[in-house]
Parts: structure tokens; sequence; C-alpha cells
């Protein structure tokens, strides 16, 4: 017990005093407070980014400001549990995210249909939010995208204590995404913020016993949908690995794009090649 109050990272409860200062804007839904971020001609297409398991909606730095220079209506958020959205002491299964990103689209009043872009994790969430609502959807784009799912063999409680006594091993953890890890000095010290928040860590582990996802039967869901999607793949990824891609392409029709010489964030590893993929996708 002691080793795990001395190793927990989570101090404090997230407030508005935390969040004074920070990017974006914050909005109060059905579940919490969402941090969020928009920007680009109210004209303009709308498309939504979702980040992936664990790191915030920094993550997509670079292709959102991209995206708002070629005319793009684009809008980022933090999922519940990760950045500066709220912790909810809730199930973190299908149900939550899809109805986090339905509220967003609502209240914010966004321009219908909406184009999806989910990495990792988040190609599960805009995956299921199509088959759920297609009628609010447009296009959608999947990076690296989440694909087998496995609950945890090991009991919540030892989960819990083993991500409370390992929190520098999940930070520095987050480097194994990228091919070349000493390009990104700053990117273990920008996901440890997050963690000094109570409930990120609940928020992970209830993810990982709570969303079901099989892979094969959603993406057939979401070729019967009709929905134009682009496959993008980098060709090292170490953390779903590149060999999945002919899985999906097996029940999903796609535009593929494999990218060379990147791991599992190809849009930030090979940004020029993979943004103006990603544009010239969406202008279609």
């Amino acid at each position: 017990m002691i080793i795990y109050k001395g190793s927990d990272k989570e101090k404090k409860a997230l407030t508005d005093a935390d969040r004074k200062g920070t990017t974006g804007q914050y909005i109060k839904l059905s579940q919490g407070v969402t941090h969020y971020q928009i920007d680009g001609p109210d004209t303009g297409k709308v498309v939504i980014l979702v980040h992936g398991f664990s790191v915030p909606y920094f993550i997509w730095d670079g292709t959102y400001e991209y995206l708002v220079k070629q005319g793009f209506r684009v809008l980022r958020y933090d999922q519940f549990g990760r950045g500066y959205s709220d912790r909810p002491d809730v199930v973190y299964n299908e149900d939550l995210y899809l109805t986090q990103l339905y509220d967003l689209i609502k209240q914010l009043r966004l321009k219908i249909p909406v184009s999806l872009a989910g990495m990792s994790h988040g190609g599960k969430v805009v995956t299921n939010f199509t088959c759920k609502h297609p009628e609010l959807v447009n296009k959608v784009i999947l990076i690296d995208p989440a694909y087998p799912f496995e609950v945890p063999s090991s009991p919540k409680l030892y989960t819990d204590y083993y991500e409370a006594t390992h929190g520098d091993e999940r930070a520095t953890g987050q480097l194994a995404d990228f091919k070349y890890p000493d390009r990104h000095p700053d990117w273990v010290n920008k996901y440890r913020v997050q963690m000094q928040y109570k409930g990120f860590r609940n928020a992970l582990i209830s993810t990982m016993y709570n969303y079901n996802y099989n892979g094969r039967v959603a993406n057939t869901c979401l070729n019967s949908t009709h929905k134009p999607v682009l496959l993008i793949w980098g060709k090292e990824d170490h953390t779903v690995p590149f060999t999945f891609s002919d899985s999906i392409q097996s029940v999903l029709k796609v535009d593929f794009f494999p990218v060379d010489d990147a791991g599992h964030l190809p849009y930030i590893e090979q940004a020029g090649k993979v943004n103006a993929k990603i544009a010239e996708f969406l202008k279609k």
C-alpha cells in the first residue's frame, strides 16, 4: 500500500483552475465537461479528429493545423478521462465514447454530414459511430486503427496496482509508437501532464476491460454503410502491426495508403505526404 500511494501520480482532482490558460475551449456534455478546439471557416467541410487510447488531442497538432489551412472546419477533442476533459466515474465502454462524439456534433451544431478521422483506438470509435449514426457521417479515415480486442487476463485490481506503480513505464512507453523516438524529446513530458489528475488511470483500465470490439465484425458493418474509407498505416508499426491491414481489407473496401519509414503515427513521422493524402481524400 505504501508503494502504491508513493508511486501513484494521480495527486489531485482536475478543476477549472487547472484549465485556465490552456488552449481550446470547454463544453458541458451529458457525461461531463469536454476539452475541444475548433477552427477553420464556417463554410468549410467539417472534419473531426479522434485521438487514440491515451494521448490527448495534442497528438493531432500538425494534422489539425494543416487541415485548417486547407480550408476545412476542423474539430479535435480530448476523450473522457484524457487531457483536460472530465474523468467521470462511469464504465468506459462503447456507449460512453459514442455519446461524447454525438453530443459534440449536436451541441456545437456542426454542419452534417461530418468526416471522421480516428487513429488507433480512435479507429474503433469512428467505425462504431459510423455504423450507429451513418446519417451523420460523410467519409471515414482510419490511421493504424486498433483491430484485435482481448480483455486483460489479470483481475482489474492487479492491473490498477500495476498501472499505479509503473506510471513512468506508461509514459515512456509512448515513445514506442515512433520509429524515430529521438525526434520527439518533449513527448513524454507532455503526456505526463494528464497523469497527475485523478481518474486518468481508471479511464484507461475501464476501457481495457469494457470497450468490447470485434475488428472484423465492426469493419464489415462499416462496409455496409457505403462510406468512402481511407486506410493509412505505417509499415513499421509495432503497436498495431501492419499485417492487420490485410484483415481489414478482406472485409472493408478502402483507399489504402501504406506509409514507408513510419511507425504507429505515420501522420506525424511522414507528415508531408500523409496530410496531403488526407486533404486530397476529403476534397474529393
